[in-house]
């Protein structure tokens, strides 16, 4: 996503570099490639000209501090650095503030989701009811387009994967399908109606019309535009051509994922002055994410979302078993069986490399050595489902009669198999000797992941010092140096661990 905007940024970022000022002639041509990446992205003209203009007047206007004090690190700061900073909090400013709030508090509350058809509007009140369900409310789903051919059809299918009440009523028109919902949706124990109301191809008075009547009956608090990313600029008109006659208090994004222009995200708050509220990043309905203005203006610089990562671990991993895994994975004690849950886990996550994108690993984009395959994912899957359990165990007994064998019920070739646990040795040999401590700077740590990306941690992050680095937002942890591990100190390691295994077994058994 937003590969055109990005693209704009690190070469403006590589223009200014080695400069030892910012002046007329040079800011000029920095802010003429962020015009040009900006028109491309299909930012509507006029945010785009306050913008440059915004962005002209700060960074000329200011004197800049070359040297900074960052935990008791003398560190310097480029003109090109203190430029990016200015570019991304007037990114953030432009789509922010962030606001995922939602007016709940009445008793029934009500949701009603307008737009043109084919912007995703019924998949986006199922995924919304999902959200909500999630957050302590009992949504309803309420079919009010009885115009598209199997619009309530799939919204009840929808309903029925999600074990969420769907009403319908196929003898009146949507206005009054919407006032009879609230009248009923006690009786149904729920406390939030979801309208998944009709659309047009285009705006038109009779959709205006029928979508006041809808509010004016129902009285809805929450009046969410559901508005596709990638029809760029146009988006703004339609946003405004809504907000005119039916009073919007939010929009939803769909297909965010799938758009490497971005405009939309850009343009529609700065023009509506409506806050965006969510995002969608793809078909599953559990891929609904609040709007961080944070997270899109760092990826779109290129530093990547951290915080967007954690956030989407937490959705789907157990705190109590992660802390579980790493303990094993530190001691030596990890088995193929707890990759085979971690893997699932990432699955559950999205595209995968969407999650490498939001790594803050990538100042100059995303190399071609860092591009992943969700496939691979598969691969490892149904390779580790091939094995006993005593192999996922012990991953040291499998020999090339068991790899043939393996390889045969998973549909794999030998080398395979023998890459997977090449794989997940490595891994399991880096985790052991950073749980002793023992590896010498982060870069020397990072350095044994380098068979998962198909080329060395250098060659996907460079070799800038993020650690040390004011261009570096997020205040990357620092990592004690210390001596270079040895095969003797790891050989020394598993033994520890197989005694302490040894002694929780006695211990269990008195």
């Amino acid at each position: 996503m937003l590969e055109i905007l990005t693209r704009g940024f690190r070469d403006v970022r590589q223009y200014l570099q080695g400069m030892r000022t910012l002046n007329e002639d040079n800011l000029s041509e920095a802010l003429k490639m962020i015009r040009v990446s900006l028109l491309e992205a299909d930012v509507e003209f006029q945010v785009t000209r306050s913008f440059l203009e915004r962005v002209k007047n700060q960074a000329l206007g200011e004197l800049v501090q070359v040297k900074i004090k960052h935990k008791d690190k003398k560190l310097k700061v480029s003109p090109g650095d203190h430029f990016i900073s200015l570019c991304h909090e007037e990114l953030v400013r432009l789509m922010g503030p962030a606001d995922p709030s939602l007016n709940l508090r009445s008793k029934p509350s009500s949701i009603m989701l307008v737009g043109l058809q084919g912007s995703g509007k019924t998949t986006t009140a199922a995924k919304l009811a999902r959200f909500l369900t999630r957050n302590g409310k009992k949504p309803m789903l309420v079919a009010a387009d009885i115009y598209r051919p199997a619009a309530v059809e799939q919204l009840q299918q929808l309903g029925i994967d999600l074990k969420i009440p769907v009403y319908s009523d196929g003898g009146v028109d949507p206005p009054e399908i919407c006032r009879k919902a609230i009248l009923e949706i006690g009786d149904r124990g729920c406390d939030v109606a979801i309208f998944d109301t009709a659309g047009r191809l285009t705006v038109d008075a009779l959709l205006m019309d029928e979508l006041q009547r809808i509010q004016e009956l129902t009285a809805s608090e929450n009046v969410l535009l559901v508005c596709d990313a990638m029809i760029g600029q146009e988006s703004v008109n339609i946003a405004k051509a809504f907000n005119e006659r039916i009073r919007l208090t939010g929009f939803i994004l769909t297909k965010l994922d799938g758009d490497a222009r971005g405009g939309a995200a850009i343009s529609i708050k700065e023009a509506t002055g409506v806050p965006i509220k969510f995002v969608g990043m793809g078909e599953g309905l559990d891929r609904l994410e609040e709007f961080r203005p944070e997270g899109v203006a760092s990826r779109i610089l290129g530093f990547g979302d951290v915080v967007g990562l954690v956030k989407d671990f937490e959705e789907v991993v157990d705190e109590k078993r992660a802390e579980e895994d790493a303990m094993r994975m530190l001691m030596g004690n990890f088995t193929l069986s707890d990759f085979l849950g971690q893997i699932r886990a990432i699955k559950k996550m999205g595209p995968l490399q969407d999650l490498v994108e939001k790594l803050p690993f990538f100042p100059s984009g995303v190399p071609e050595s860092a591009k992943v395959d969700d496939y691979e994912l598969i691969r490892m899957e149904s390779i580790i489902n091939s094995m006993t359990p005593s192999e996922r165990k012990r991953p040291g007994i499998v020999d090339d009669s068991r790899i043939s064998r393996i390889a045969g019920g998973s549909g794999r070739k030998d080398s395979e198999v023998r890459d997977l646990l090449g794989k997940f040795k490595d891994m399991s040999d880096l985790m052991v000797a950073m749980g002793g401590g023992k590896l010498r700077g982060r870069w020397k740590r990072l350095k044994g992941i380098k068979k998962w990306f198909g080329g060395g941690i250098t060659d996907m992050v460079g070799t800038q010092d993020y650690e040390n680095s004011a261009a570096n937002p997020f205040g990357m942890p620092e990592i004690k140096k210390g001596k270079q591990v040895s095969k003797k100190a790891l050989e020394k390691q598993r033994k520890k661990g197989k005694q302490a295994r040894q002694a929780r077994k006695k211990a269990k058994k008195k």
